[in-house]
């Protein structure tokens, strides 16, 4: 008798623990499609951001200097795994991005003399004067860029 009781609340134990198990196993997949359909739309909004500053680029409603920044930030936001080396795939912008990063900006600048942003400005157009026909070819496959 003992045993039969024994068997039977044993019995219960392991179903309640597997029907807990199931529901833990339920959320946790639930969780991960809900991560993966954010991370989805992360992507497709740095994607479609890559795409419009590059026509942007195109259209001279950004400069080229501007337009690196931005790009090459957003290539390195990209939540993929494995994600390519696009200084490779993109040299030329990644070229001019490494060339000014280190200029200053925002309230750097404005403490700056208007002679020293003036020399500043002269020197960035110079870059991007040289940079510019890679950069062209660059923006086209930007505007089509997919990850």
């Amino acid at each position: 008798m003992t045993e039969i009781i024994l068997g039977t609340v044993g019995a219960i134990v392991i179903i309640s623990l597997g029907i807990y198990a199931g529901k833990l196993l339920f959320v946790l997949m639930q969780q991960k499609a809900r991560q993966q359909s954010a991370r989805n739309k992360r992507i497709d909004s740095i994607v479609q951001s890559i795409q419009t500053i590059a026509f942007a680029m195109q259209q001279q409603q950004c400069n080229y200097s501007e337009g690196a920044i931005r790009i090459c930030n957003l290539l390195k936001a990209l939540p993929i795994e494995n994600i390519p080396d696009y200084s490779l795939v993109f040299p030329q912008l990644h070229r001019l991005f490494d060339t000014i990063k280190d200029f200053p900006t925002h309230k750097e600048r404005s403490a700056l003399s208007k002679q020293e942003i003036r020399k500043q400005d002269r020197q960035r157009e110079q870059i991007e004067s040289e940079a510019e026909s890679g950069i062209q070819e660059e923006i086209d496959r930007l505007k089509k860029f997919r990850c």
